[in-house]
């Protein structure tokens, strides 16, 4: 069998963003990129089930511009077998990744697919429930524990209210969380053999998608900066200062 890991190239999770002068945007000029880390999470839960012996062949892919290649570069060290790069400069909406996945998943065959829950940069949390709509197929989210066992996969998913376990038929869609598993670091063996690893490079185009955005953005600011508190002497200054602001 084989699974498709979809991954996006977005701000490391130890940078701080900043927000560009005009306020069109973020400013992504010399900023540290790296993999989304829920995506991580699903290359890892990949990679364990192939060696388990469940997956046979594990496919990355990639929508953006040409430095994903880096992105993908990192899965296959990781232990994905080869990637594919669906480049454009243009920013992608999680309804037109959806439909290019669809166009990707309808060409490999794959039994499983697994994305993360969300990416790290908008926090869409959307793309996995819109391929499964697309597709037609069972989706699992917020995975917390995944088994695979012949022609179904049963997966543990976070609720609000604890866990929810759910048995899909394959094909399926799966989407992670953060409790699913710990990604491992490349080693520099592996490193050096994801250079050698096939990475095809396509269009949008290719694929016959349109990915025009419906979405405007019209304005992008910094949060406002938390004032700071006040020190209170006793109970009863506290007592006053919350009267006076219409708490107490």
């Amino acid at each position: 069998m084989k699974a498709l890991v979809p991954v996006k190239r977005v701000i490391d999770y130890n940078v701080k963003p900043r927000v560009k002068a005009d306020g069109s945007g973020v400013d992504l000029a010399n900023v540290k990129m790296s993999m989304n880390p829920f995506d991580e999470i699903s290359v890892e839960e990949a990679i364990r089930l192939k060696e388990a012996g469940k997956v046979e062949e594990i496919v990355v892919v990639s929508i953006g511009p040409a430095k994903a290649q880096e992105t993908l570069r990192t899965a296959l060290a990781m232990g994905a077998d080869r990637g594919i790069l669906i480049e454009t400069d243009d920013e992608v909406e999680p309804l037109g990744v959806a439909k290019l996945l669809k166009k990707v998943a309808e060409e490999e065959e794959p039994g499983l697919i697994i994305l993360g829950k969300q990416a790290i940069d908008d926090d869409s949390n959307q793309t996995g429930q819109m391929l499964a709509a697309l597709m037609d197929r069972p989706q699992g989210t917020f995975a917390n524990t995944v088994e695979l066992e012949g022609d179904s996969v049963t997966v543990k998913r976070e609720i609000d209210g604890g866990l929810e376990t759910v048995k899909l038929q394959l094909p399926a869609i799966i989407t992670t969380d953060l409790r699913l598993n710990e990604p491992r670091y490349a080693s520099l063996p592996n490193i050096m053999k994801a250079k050698k690893k096939p990475l095809d490079t396509k269009s949008p185009a290719d694929y016959g998608v349109d990915i025009a955005p419906r979405l405007k953005t019209t304005n992008v600011s910094e949060p406002p900066v938390r004032q700071a508190g006040i020190k209170v002497e006793d109970v009863d200054q506290l007592v006053t200062k919350l009267k006076a602001l219409g708490v107490a």
